[in-house]
C-alpha cells in the first residue's frame, strides 16, 4: 500500500498532463489499469462527480467517485488532446493506451518521486480503498465502489495501520478525563 504522502509524490512528480490526469484518475475512482485504459470521455460525469465503468470485471457497469481535483486536471489535458474515441489514446490512431504504457507511467513516477517498495500501478486501487477506510467510509460502500461482487474480496482492506490503532482512544480515558489521577 502507499501512505497518502507517497501518492502525493508520485502526482506531484508527473509533469506530463496526460500521465498526471491518468494516475490522478486511478487513485481518484479506485480503478483498475484495464478500467482506465478503456474509458472514453463520455464516461466521465463531471455535473454528478462520478466516472462511469462499463462493462469492467464479470461484465458488470457502476459508478465510481470522481474527485474535484482531478476535474481540472482533466479538463486541462481534454483540451490540450483532444481525445475522441477514447480518453486516453495510444500511439496508434483509434486504439486506447495499453495497460503496459500505465505500468511504465507509474513505475517512472514512482522512481521520480523516491519511492523504494515493490508497487505496481494497481497499488493505486489498493491504496484508494484503504484511505476510505481508515477515513470512516463504510465498507459497504467501498465494496460498491471497486465493483466487487462478495464483500469477502473487500474486507482485504481492514487490515489496519498502526497509525490507525494509535488514534483510537481508549475509553478509560474518556471516562477519566474529567478527573485527575
Amino acid at each position: 500500500m502507499l501512505s497518502k504522502e507517497e501518492v502525493k509524490r508520485i502526482l506531484d512528480v508527473t509533469v506530463n498532463i496526460k500521465h498526471k490526469a491518468l494516475l490522478m484518475l486511478m487513485y481518484s475512482g479506485g480503478l483498475r489499469v484495464g478500467e482506465i485504459v478503456r474509458l472514453k470521455p463520455e464516461d466521465i460525469d463531471a455535473e454528478r462527480s462520478l466516472i462511469h465503468i462499463k462493462g469492467s470485471k464479470g461484465r458488470k457497469d457502476r459508478y465510481t467517485i470522481l474527485s474535484k481535483s482531478v476535474l481540472v486536471v482533466l479538463r486541462k489535458y481534454y483540451h490540450q488532446y483532444r481525445p475522441q474515441k477514447w480518453l486516453f489514446e495510444g500511439a496508434k490512431p483509434g486504439k486506447h493506451i495499453s495497460t503496459r504504457t500505465v505500468q511504465a507511467i507509474f513505475k517512472h513516477a514512482c522512481e521520480k518521486a523516491g519511492i523504494k517498495k515493490e508497487v505496481s500501478a494497481h497499488f493505486l486501487r489498493h491504496s484508494f480503498a484503504t484511505h476510505l477506510l481508515e477515513g470512516g467510509i463504510d465498507l459497504r460502500y467501498i465494496q460498491e465502489i471497486l465493483g466487487h461482487k462478495s464483500s469477502k474480496t473487500t474486507e482485504i482492506y481492514t487490515h489496519v495501520s498502526k497509525a490507525s490503532i494509535a488514534r483510537i482512544k481508549s475509553p478509560l480515558d474518556t471516562i477519566l478525563e474529567k478527573e485527575e489521577i
